[in-house]
């Protein structure tokens, strides 16, 4: 199974923006959908976005005209780009294959507050 090491995370004020990456343990050239998470605190986990090797994404309403899902298949990563930042995007972000998921990585922290 691949696995993901999530990573970008940090304090941000409201407004303010972050890149998350994912990077991949092997290959993700034959995966064709990937996907960005995130669980705030006690909430389940939700798709954030996600994106085709053929580049086609779709996002959750919430973050739709903000956020920015994007791969390179060569260098085994997926990242996130996320602006305007809002609190209640504040939660552990992860990636996985929505299809056929992986083991959870540790995700990567992101706090919005000012």
């Amino acid at each position: 199974q691949v696995q993901f090491v999530e990573s970008g995370g940090g304090l941000v004020q409201p407004g303010g923006s972050l890149r998350l990456s994912c990077a991949a343990s092997r290959s993700i050239y034959r995966i064709y959908v990937m996907g960005w998470y995130r669980q705030a605190p006690g909430k389940q986990r939700e798709v954030v976005a996600q994106i085709t090797n053929d580049g086609g994404t779709n996002y959750t309403d919430s973050v739709k005209g903000r956020f920015s899902i994007a791969r390179d298949n060569a260098k085994r990563t997926v990242y996130l780009q996320m602006n305007s930042l809002k609190p209640e995007d504040t939660a552990v972000y992860y990636c996985n294959i929505p299809t056929r998921p992986s083991p959870w990585g540790q995700g990567t922290q992101v706090t919005v507050s000012s």
